[in-house]
């Protein structure tokens, strides 16, 4: 994988340390198997103790020696891999970061942590390995075969037949293997999908007593992982015992043909020994082989599944260098002629040749029916996502031209979906301005109707905020929410419906502190409540992506079929014909 390369780069000088040390310690294990028949050959046999001694204290060295290079190279092969993989986790989750909506949607949400988790996890092993024991076993297993071949050529034909039938075996092995693995960390995908959305609906679970049916639906999930890793597990486990029955029919073979060689003469029984040691190191190295080989399999699953996030482009190319918004007109916003559809809807534009100019200071109102593709409108603004054809502007440039950190630096956006993170209430309010006051985050709380509850908290400011804000009621998150909005000072507001669970007096008092600090500031206020936009300077009507009115509240009274009919429906207008004096 290309992503790859720039990490080979900057750890491959300490890898080449790690492998140097591997292969001395590979080099002290070779060694002893030929000291030791030398031991028995002209130690033991022939009675001389001090032989014994002189070649036992030469073992004790190499071993010393091999043991020590073992060590260093554990501590180097730790530290690049646990480098590695944190380095590998921090740029999958900046290039996640930099990916835009369209090309984040192509993903499953779970995928993506399991592709940041667990398939990092998959690679970082293999690369340990790769210094621990990849590099390893070919020294040992070539370097025993020589060490064998030279103590007796004829014992050698054994390893002849032996080595290619498990070489062929450790290939079948990645062959049959990698498909498994793929089918094992998509259904990793699938587990880690049901408990995310367990834990982000876990209320609606315990409200409407769902609980054997999400035990069912992770039961199944989990079922299937299960299943596919025991499928995977067991096509692989039948590979290591095949090559240790092939490795130890050889060693059968060398002790029956060894005892003939002794037997005749041609052979001391310290070179046996040694054959033997040397056809186990063979054994030995090839086990490491296939186990290496099994986590290359899982690796190489887990590297193209990164490879696909990593290989994204941001889909959003920057015309004109990346300019930065005009500060000509700040805060006017233009929509020309715009279509947009989202990726994968086969077309069909949710959005329709729409027109519209918001000019600096006004507040604009957006209302429609539920899936009038108000959100998706406004989501052009920030260049959440790009449009089909048209143009959107603000300050007179198109936004493609723009840079889009500091275009959306001059926003502020209020979302439907209100999201707190873990920390405290100013932490939170910064997020809107990272060096505001404690004034400005004052000001900006008593704008939204926050700043009475933030201090009936015992630490003010400092309360600490739980996940995703759950010991604060909507009404109140909102609130935050839109206090945090407020401390930026931006050139356009954007409110996404984002008083729903505000009460019709707290949200009168929002509206009037906002008159008063937009001044010159563009607001687009959307709605589903009418008198949430009633008193807006302008109100755009959408209806199925489409603009069906647009007026003061009074022009689309007179004006506005669509506009009349959600009047009606939310003043209660209808019943009044019906209703008995």
């Amino acid at each position: 994988m290309s992503f790859l390369r720039k990490y080979v780069r900057k750890y491959g000088k300490l890898f080449c340390v790690a492998v140097l040390f591997l292969t001395l310690e590979a080099f002290c294990d070779l060694l002893q198997p030929t000291i030791m028949s030398k031991v028995i050959d002209d130690g033991v046999a022939k009675g001389s103790m001090n032989k014994v001694f002189e070649l036992g204290g030469l073992m004790l060295l190499v071993t010393g020696i091999g043991a020590v290079s073992a060590s260093i190279r554990n501590v180097i092969s730790s530290h690049v891999s646990q480098r590695f993989g944190a380095e590998v986790r921090s740029d999958l989750f900046r290039k996640i970061q930099s990916l835009s909506f369209e090309r984040m949607d192509r993903f499953d949400r779970a995928s993506l942590v399991t592709r940041l988790t667990n398939d990092v996890t998959q690679v970082q092993n293999f690369v340990n390995g790769l210094m621990r024991f990849f590099v390893k076993a070919p020294l040992l297993g070539l370097g025993s075969l020589i060490m064998a071949v030279r103590l007796d050529v004829h014992l050698s034909v054994v390893l002849a037949v032996v080595v290619p039938v498990v070489a062929v075996l450790i290939l079948l092995n990645m062959k049959i293997g990698f498909p498994f693995f793929i089918r094992v960390q998509r259904a990793l995908d699938g587990v880690n999908g049901v408990m995310r959305e367990y834990l982000s609906g876990v209320r609606v679970v315990k409200a409407f007593n769902r609980f054997e049916y999400e035990v069912d639906k992770f039961n199944a999930a989990n079922d299937e992982l299960t299943a596919r890793s025991m499928t995977s597990m067991r096509v692989m486990s039948v590979f290591g015992p095949g090559i240790s029955l092939v490795v130890n029919f050889g060693i059968i073979a060398v002790l029956w043909l060894g005892g003939l060689c002794v037997d005749n003469g041609q052979m001391q029984v310290g070179s046996i020994i040694a054959f033997i040691n040397y056809m186990t190191q063979i054994l030995f190295s090839l086990m490491m082989i296939s186990n290496v080989f099994n986590m290359f399999v899982r690796a190489k699953a887990s590297t193209g599944r990164i490879g696909e996030v990593m290989a994204e482009e941001s889909g959003m190319p920057v015309g004109a260098a990346g300019t930065e918004p005009s500060r000509g007109e700040r805060g006017r916003i233009d929509f020309e002629h715009v279509s947009f559809a989202y990726a994968g809807s086969a077309g069909d534009p949710v959005i329709r040749d729409f027109t519209l100019t918001c000019l600096p200071g006004q507040t604009v109102g957006i209302i429609g029916s539920t899936g009038a593709d108000k959100t998706s409108l406004v989501h052009l603004i920030p260049r959440f996502y790009d449009v089909t054809s048209g143009a959107v502007k603000v300050n007179g440039m198109d936004v493609r031209d723009m840079d889009p950190a500091k275009l959306r630096g001059t926003i502020a956006i209020v979302p439907q979906k209100i999201m707190l993170f873990t920390g405290t209430v100013e932490d939170n309010l910064r997020w809107g301005k990272e060096d505001a006051t404690d004034e400005e985050l004052e000001q900006a709380a008593r704008m939204a109707e926050a700043h009475d509850f933030i201090m009936a908290s015992p630490e003010g400011y400092r309360s600490r905020i739980g996940q995703g804000g759950v010991n604060f009621s909507g009404g109140q998150k909102q609130r935050l929410s839109i206090a945090r909005a407020l401390v930026r000072q931006p050139e356009i507001l954007i409110l996404d419906d984002c008083t729903s669970a505000v009460d019709v007096a707290t949200e009168g008092r929002i509206k009037q502190a906002l008159r008063t600090y937009a001044q010159g500031l563009t607001c687009i206020l959307i709605a589903q409540r009418i008198t949430s936009v009633m008193d807006a300077d302008r109100i755009v009507v959408m209806d199925r992506g489409e603009i069906a009115g647009t007026g003061t509240h009074e022009e689309l009274m007179q004006t506005c079929r669509v506009y009349q009919e959600i009047y009606k429906s939310q003043m209660g207008k209808e019943m009044q014909p019906n209703a008995e004096p």
